[in-house]
């Protein structure tokens, strides 16, 4: 991952909460029904690997979702999400992101929110960091911090994540729980090529 802005690094470091979308972020928006009206999601293992580290590393991650839906239910406790920190059906994200940062004693400028459409806007410009998938809609694009370069549901969350984890120094923590490095994963033996210099913050 190249290195990010000086804006998003210093905002990235006061970040000790990530609050997602769940539709067009954690899923790539799509809305799948089965043949007796149920509903299916889809959802990336990249982006569940993203939060377990997150998790790991100290990390609070929440979810802040305008629609409500059984599989997403099953996925978060697949993923060790507290109930008390996921919100189903909201119809006002600014006061939602007030009441998740109540529950986690933390102020909004403490928390990254990700979110990709037009409900997201008044939760995104309160975050601390703001960021949104590739494929968010341009009037979210124009007010985050950090635009991905994965798109919703594919890699956007982790994308997000690792950002953060990379910004406080905890990145390097995650990859040696699985015997990797920094160094390895960015410099492979067989690469040469001189990589550019982090900005100075």
């Amino acid at each position: 991952m190249s290195f990010r802005s000086c804006d998003v690094l210093t905002r990235a470091r006061r970040v000790r909460a990530v609050v997602l979308d769940v539709d067009g972020v954690l899923t790539d928006g799509s809305l799948y029904y089965g043949t007796r009206g149920e509903s299916l999601k889809r959802f990336a293992a990249r982006d569940g690997f993203g939060i377990k580290a997150a998790q790991a590393q100290g990390l609070h991650v929440a979810v802040l979702s305008g629609r409500v839906a059984a599989p997403l239910a099953s996925r978060l406790a697949d993923l060790g999400v507290e109930p008390e920190l996921v919100i189903q059906g909201s119809r006002d994200k600014s006061a939602d992101l007030d009441r998740l940062a109540a529950t986690l004693g933390l102020d909004p400028e403490e928390m990254a929110v990700v979110g990709d459409d037009i409900p997201d806007l008044p939760a995104l410009r309160r975050a601390g960091l703001a960021a949104c998938p590739a494929d968010a809609v341009p009037e979210v694009r124009r007010v985050c911090h950090l635009v991905c370069r994965a798109s919703g549901g594919n890699g956007a969350v982790r994308e997000v994540i690792e950002t953060v984890l990379r910004a406080q120094g905890r990145w390097a923590s995650v990859l040696e729980v699985w015997g990797a490095s920094v160094a390895e994963v960015e410099q492979p033996p067989a690469a040469r090529r001189p990589r550019p210099k982090a900005p100075r913050c």
